[in-house]
């Protein structure tokens, strides 16, 4: 669901009905400093921040992001340094404090089970971003864009609080040798690591192959305790289609019979797992379960509930076009960095009779100043740079890059924050947002058809009477 959409009071709430509650992890460090330079409402926060475990962090942080009654409103964010391959302690002091908000609000009133999603793609804050949830008592982790086989171990390594490592994949390396590492221990005072081990998580990494998910479980570095497995038509970004691609009439990508997962052969490899894209409805979730599955992973119906972190008036700009038929939903091959198909929320016409100019997309200068998506090039002098295809084009060609690469990237780092009302101010205004959702806007219209509805409402329409079934 992007940045911050799934966040904790989304989780805490979908938890506490004794389904799986998942907070997204992607970017969670700057939806943490943004909330403190924004006064941290309600003090949820500070709050988090007061059970934090390592001495002296939470002052410090406090100390150089709090802001009370919030910035002035023209007054853009700070920004955190972005991610290199090699990054201070204090740069990683944030993305541990954050990620343990984030998972201890989520879990705070109540005893159930919450987990955290991440990107493989990201691939420079996650295990400062897993230790954090670690911390706070995360019970199952979730990874898909990417292939995940290292995740296994530094699960195992995290849980003793011992140094965790991740090939770093660099284009144009000369070897195979570069690696992430994250030592713990640096973030502690005098290096004195708690001596009590943390909950090792469940990991569920996210497959789009009965083939992908066979590897994961034979050849990772650890455990694997299931699969969430993901048709193109859930949200966010998608899997490429398999074989030569072709777009249909409205430049989407087209998907076939190569694309869909058996679940029986996924039943067949003996791990539990739960069905996403398109299975967010009662009868999904009944095929899923007569298929094998666990449950289902549902992300759309939940993005536009009350609790979910899209910030309210775009919320309602939605439900409003999904009633009147005039949003739709389009699978972009070209708009993430990533080279990944990303689906996008557009506007197609007016509403309620007068004009609306779309806030869902836009068009924005090329500007790179978080680079969460940046990948590491080493170029043939021997020098690592960091590039992403939606930054200033100039910029990427001279980084090895080719113009044609760069022809309908968007920013998704700054677009889906601002989905949460976290974007950024410029001279020019606050960053437009860029909607992600998955193709089921039929049930979101079902659900909304009078007013607004709550996490509890998607629960009891997914499972009825049926209080076994599974939601994550």
């Amino acid at each position: 669901m992007g940045i911050g959409v799934s966040n904790w009071r989304l989780a805490n709430a979908v938890s506490r009905l004794g389904q799986l509650g998942v907070v997204s992890g992607t970017v969670i460090d700057t939806v943490f400093v943004r909330r403190l330079q924004d006064g941290d409402p309600g003090g949820h926060v500070r709050r988090a921040l007061a059970h934090f475990p390592i001495p002296g962090v939470a002052d410090e942080l406090l100390r150089r992001y709090f802001r009370e009654g919030g910035r002035d409103k023209d007054e853009p964010y700070h920004l955190l340094p972005m991610y290199k391959q090699v990054v201070s302690a204090a740069r990683q002091r944030v993305t541990v404090a954050a990620a343990f908000v984030e998972t201890w609000l989520a879990r705070e009133g109540h005893e159930h089970a919450v987990g955290v999603n991440l990107l493989t793609k990201v691939q420079m804050p996650n295990l400062p971003t897993l230790y954090g949830a670690m911390l706070a008592g995360v019970a199952t982790v979730i990874m898909g864009a990417g292939i995940p086989r290292e995740i296994p171990g530094a699960l195992d390594a995290l849980a003793e609080h011992g140094v965790a490592t991740l090939r770093f994949d660099v284009e144009g390396a000369r070897d195979d040798n570069a690696l992430l590492r994250f030592d713990p221990a640096d973030l502690w005072p005098d290096r004195a690591l708690p001596s009590t081990p943390l909950l090792r998580p469940a990991f569920y990494p996210v497959v789009s192959a009965v083939s992908l998910a066979a590897t994961l479980a034979r050849k990772s570095n650890g455990r694997v305790d299931g699969f969430v497995v993901e048709g193109p038509t859930a949200g966010g970004h998608n899997a490429p289609p398999r074989g030569t691609l072709t777009l249909d009439d409205r430049g989407q990508p087209v998907y076939g019979e190569r694309d869909m997962v058996d679940l029986a052969r996924m039943a067949e490899l003996g791990l539990p797992f739960w069905v996403a894209g398109g299975a967010g409805t009662p009868e999904g979730l009944r095929a899923a379960e007569e298929a094998g599955a666990a449950g289902v992973q549902v992300g759309t119906l939940f993005a536009y509930c009350e609790e979910s972190g899209l910030a309210p008036e775009l919320r309602q700009t939605v439900l409003e076009g999904v009633r009147c038929g005039t949003v739709s939903v389009h699978t972009d091959p070209r708009a993430s960095p990533t080279g990944y198909p990303f689906k996008v929320v557009q506007i197609t016409s007016n509403i309620g009779g007068s004009p609306v100019a779309s806030p869902l997309h836009g068009s924005r200068e090329r500007l790179c100043d978080l680079g969460y998506l940046r990948e590491a090039i080493r170029l043939d002098d021997g020098r690592l740079v960091y590039r992403c295809a939606a930054e200033p084009v100039d910029a990427y060609v001279k980084k090895g890059g080719t113009v044609e690469a760069t022809v309908g990237r968007q920013c998704l780092c700054n677009g889906l924050l601002a989905d949460v009302g976290l974007g950024q101010r410029r001279e020019t205004g606050v960053e437009p947002p860029l909607v992600t959702s998955g193709d089921d806007l039929a049930s979101v219209g079902l659900l909304s058809r009078n007013g607004p509805y709550s996490a509890a409402d998607v629960v009891a329409w997914l499972v009825g009477s049926d209080r076994r079934a599974q939601v994550v």
